[in-house]
């Protein structure tokens, strides 16, 4: 029991992680790419599970198989639930849906499902590079609005 709550304590100093995968080779993939660059790995089971943690935790990177829970992308809840929450509640995570229905780094695609980033799965043996040029440039993007809502929370 403790070391589950260990592995799923998040400290200030963590880089949290969120993944939810039904393919295991996948999972397994994501996991090791995503410790490997330094984030806390949490997975989520299901579409209750990912929106519990989601809920309780500013996860930095999160990454989604298009097919988690689902027989097509029109059916996963997980993707449809965060395509539809209010940006204020999803704008801490840098989302990644990987899967092999488009092809990797299309910016309309990404769109489309509202995600900063789709990774074709032809191409996890660069999931590494690929998560660490979505996460840079999406905090690049944002790092203005960040500064200034730090400072809003900050001065009261």
């Amino acid at each position: 029991m403790a070391g589950a709550f260990e592995t799923n304590f998040i400290t200030a100093a963590d880089k949290p992680a969120l993944i939810a995968f039904s393919t295991p080779e996948w999972l397994e993939t994501a996991k090791t790419t995503l410790q490997e660059l330094g984030y806390k790995v949490h997975t989520a089971a299901t579409h209750t599970d990912f929106l519990t943690r989601f809920s309780q935790i500013h996860y930095q990177v999160v990454v989604i198989e298009e097919l988690f829970g689902a027989n097509t992308i029109e059916e996963n809840l997980t993707l449809k639930a965060l395509q539809e929450m209010p940006m204020n509640q999803r704008r801490h995570a840098t989302i990644v849906l990987l899967g092999n229905s488009f092809q990797t780094f299309m910016p309309l695609e990404a769109f489309k499902h509202s995600v900063h980033a789709v990774i074709n799965s032809s191409e996890m043996f660069l999931l590494k590079q690929l998560v660490e040029k979505v996460v840079a440039e999406n905090n690049m993007f944002l790092h203005n609005f960040r500064e200034v809502q730090n400072r809003i929370t900050t001065s009261g």
